[in-house]
């Protein structure tokens, strides 16, 4: 797909919408200083291109009882890639899941109630999925994004 030219405006848009995705088009304008007609118009354009691909809650891992999170680096066949991505995001707890270049394939973020949860998960799931070839877990002690700072 290719990229869509942004403007200021454009950015500022995204920006603010990043931000506070339930802003209404009449606190979007008065932020970035425009019309409600331009901002309306602006976001459809944006929705329509693809930079804006949806609107989501973010929740607290924590407050929703998955206290135990890591990173998982795996290699795999690489054949057997598409099963595999295809069954690791069925997996709850999965959050997310990139293929990467270096020295191993796959990096995923992945959330469990407690480490025995998360030992279930890693070793009775992900490790039987025929083409994982081998699995490193990096527990996460304490995290940040730049949306819950």
């Amino acid at each position: 797909m290719a990229s869509t030219p942004l403007d200021d405006i454009d950015s500022l848009i995204l920006a603010a919408l990043e931000r506070d995705g339930r802003l209404s088009m009449r606190q979007l304008a008065e932020e970035v200083h425009i019309s409600r007609a331009n901002a309306y118009a602006r976001v459809e354009r944006l929705t329509q291109s693809g930079v804006i691909t949806g609107y989501a809650a973010l929740v607290d891992p924590v407050s929703r009882g998955l206290g135990t999170s890591a990173y998982l680096t795996m290699n795999v066949r690489q054949p057997d890639w598409r099963s595999i991505h295809a069954r690791l995001r069925s997996l709850a707890g999965v959050e997310h899941i990139a293929l990467v270049g270096g020295e191993f394939d796959v990096v995923m973020l992945v959330r469990a109630r407690d480490n025995a949860d998360l030992r279930r998960l890693v070793l009775d799931e992900i490790q039987s999925i025929p083409g994982i070839l081998s699995t490193r877990t990096l527990l996460v002690f304490e995290e940040s994004s730049p949306e819950r700072a």
